[in-house]
């Protein structure tokens, strides 16, 4: 597992070595925000967003996920109860979920549709109120209506980019490099998820994503 190691050895060290603080002087009803930016942590199950205006992308806040179902790995069929990883949008805002209120992500994107061996990738994935989870993050009722008018209130696509861990950790890491040697055929597809991570860790940013014809993920 060599491989495995050289991957979670250059995660580790390429991290900044002070975790990044939210600024809670920040108050979006207070200031002109140009982009809104979601990160998600599914084994730490926290969320993030950012936010951008003259200043640039800076944390805004942090939300602990109340549930998600499944565990290690994308999601690339329907009833596999996954929550996915990749990089995706929100693309529906649905006022009247049985859940609260809901904001669905662009599952199954162009990279998934690609990468399945199945007929039926599934679909309908939300964050959520709530607590319950099927393949969706529930973060509960309080928090899902602040997140929900707040993205609502953007001009501008709302990114959410979901990874299997936050790279910052070694807890996190071992848990990945347990989770590789079970699953060698995902080493790949991590490692490319890992660099969309890293490349917003670089340039603080989100990259621009496209998808390349064996499914690979490219940043820009």
């Amino acid at each position: 597992m060599k491989k495995v190691l050289i991957f979670l050895l250059f995660s580790f060290f390429y991290m900044k070595t002070q975790p990044l603080r939210p600024d809670h002087r920040f108050n979006w009803k207070y200031h002109s925000v140009d982009k809104i930016y979601i990160r998600i942590f599914k084994f730490e199950r926290e969320m993030e967003i950012w936010v951008s205006d003259v200043y640039g992308f800076r944390l805004y806040k942090k939300y602990e996920i109340c549930k998600l179902s499944g565990g290690f790995g994308p999601k690339r069929r329907e009833g596999d109860l996954q929550v996915p990883e990749g990089f995706y949008y929100i693309n529906d805002f649905n006022p009247n979920s049985k859940y609260h209120l809901s904001l669905g992500i662009n599952y199954p994107n162009e990279s998934d549709m690609i990468l399945t061996n199945h007929k039926n990738t599934g679909g309908l994935i939300y964050i959520h109120g709530d607590c319950v989870s099927v393949g969706c993050i529930a973060i509960g009722d309080k928090n899902i209506e602040e997140v929900y008018y707040f993205i609502k209130g953007s001009k501008e696509r709302v990114d959410v980019h979901i990874f299997p861990i936050n790279y910052r950790y070694f807890k996190s890491l071992a848990y990945l490099d347990s989770e590789i040697k079970s699953h060698p055929e995902l080493l790949e597809f991590e490692k490319n998820v890992f660099e969309g991570y890293e490349y917003f860790e670089e340039n603080l940013t989100p990259p621009v994503v496209s998808v390349d014809r064996s499914g690979k993920y490219i940043f820009n």
